[in-house]
């Protein structure tokens, strides 16, 4: 027997590891101090964003004019009268027809026009693509109480005063820019190769953007569809300036019709106004899905 051997049946077996006196954390479970303040957080901020709204819809219940004035009497004469009078003795659907008009028309041009030229931005190498973006963005440095003047005598040579065309063009024209820019940053993160293999197979440009980066890129177009859609929906100075014809009147301008110069019926406001919100909701509902993914994630990663 060697001498190593002998050295290694002295030192006997090896000693068993000894186990670690506490348990560590699983990977991925929070704690539970710091998952209380994390939801706690959380839950604080849903109070705080939900809260005008729930006030909101508690002002419209009060039939009065002036019970934003004394909220706590509400409670003892709820009512749903501010609706009934909303639908049945204004223009609330005339409102609506004009700015569902108006809102999907934004949409749908604003987001084919941003589409296309962040995808060109993106993929294409041509004189002033830098110079472009960047002019895209100065666009959005003019002040809108500067170019009503202007753009009221241009549309009024035109002859778009008082139709839908001239409040969705200059809706496009707030919307495009920025959809633009988030458009071509997610464009950026759909690869290259996706467009060589379309050309591989025979497709034109406009087939490759159609058929293959559009379908891709559906979280960034649908986070700038909603961009537009609001855009459209909220817009108020332009559409009280362009719009003379009380039946088509959207529903930022169909709101001050509550206001005169010596009152304000806010009760009614306060209704039509959750009203508004009931279109808002059912667009963001449809495209929430892919709302979510668009802001949180870019195209496909290669």
């Amino acid at each position: 027997m060697s001498t190593t051997t002998f050295e290694k049946a002295q030192a006997g077996p090896a000693a068993a590891p000894q186990p670690r006196s506490g348990r560590s954390p699983r990977r991925g479970r929070r704690r539970p101090l710091r998952a209380a303040l994390l939801h706690g957080g959380l839950a604080v901020a849903s109070l705080i964003a939900l809260a005008p709204v729930a006030w909101l819809f508690f002002l419209s219940l009060g039939p009065d004019k002036d019970d934003y004035l004394h909220p706590g009497k509400i409670l003892g004469k709820l009512s749903l009268s501010n609706y009934s009078f909303v639908l049945q003795h204004t223009g609330f659907f005339d409102w609506f027809k004009s700015t569902m008009i108006v809102a999907l028309g934004t949409t749908v041009i604003g987001v084919f026009v941003a589409a296309t030229t962040g995808y060109a931005v993106s993929r294409m190498r041509f004189p002033g693509y830098k110079q472009l973006m960047w002019v895209l963005l100065l666009t959005q440095a003019f002040p809108i109480a500067i170019l009503i003047v202007p753009m009221y005598e241009i549309f009024s040579q035109l002859g778009l005063i008082d139709t839908y065309w001239s409040l969705i063009i200059i809706n496009c024209t707030t919307a495009v820019p920025y959809s633009a820019w988030l458009l071509k940053g997610y464009f950026d993160t759909i690869p290259f190769e996706i467009d060589e293999a379309g050309r591989v197979d025979g497709l034109s440009p406009f087939g490759t953007f159609f058929r293959l980066i559009l379908p891709l890129a559906r979280p960034g177009l649908a986070v700038a569809a909603f961009y537009n859609f609001i855009t459209a929906v909220s817009e108020v100075a332009f559409a009280t300036t362009f719009m003379l014809d009380d039946s088509k009147y959207t529903f930022a301008v169909g709101l001050q019709t509550f206001v005169s110069q010596h009152d304000a019926q806010w009760n009614y406001m306060a209704a039509t106004a959750v009203l508004i919100a009931i279109p808002v909701s059912v667009f963001f509902y449809l495209v929430q899905k892919n709302l979510v993914t668009g802001l949180t994630a870019g195209g496909t990663k290669g």
